[in-house]
């Protein structure tokens, strides 16, 4: 099993970035999938999470309006596109697979990508 997360950097406030996660060596289409992040000095704080057919979504009041969570099945990738880009947005983000659409304990992480939001 792996979860490789792409795409994060640095970024001025109000800016966007898009996050991947590629994933192999299981069903992708079989588990709902989130986005975690972690910022330092903090614990981990869940983002989003999306269904195994791609809806449902959900969402953190904090990010709610202003990420977007997707996944394209077919290319057993997951997606986070993030907008309006707060300082409070940095952090280590991760995905996270969950089996089916009704289990939401995340059984594997990947490594995380880096996001920092500052001027």
């Amino acid at each position: 099993v792996q979860l490789v997360e792409s795409g994060g950097g640095m970024v001025q406030p109000g800016g966007s970035l898009r996050l991947s996660c590629a994933a192999s060596g299981f069903s992708f289409n079989t588990y709902g999938m989130s986005w975690v992040r972690q910022a330092p000095g903090k614990g981990p704080e869940w983002v989003s999470r999306i269904n195994t057919g791609g809806r449902p979504t959900y969402y953190a009041d904090s990010v709610k309006g202003r990420f977007t969570i997707s996944r394209d099945n077919a290319k057993n990738t997951l997606y986070l596109q993030m907008n309006n880009l707060k300082p409070e947005d940095t952090a280590l983000y991760y995905c996270a697979r969950s089996y089916g659409d009704y289990d939401y304990e995340p059984d594997y992480w990947g490594q995380g990508t880096q996001v920092t939001v500052s001027s």
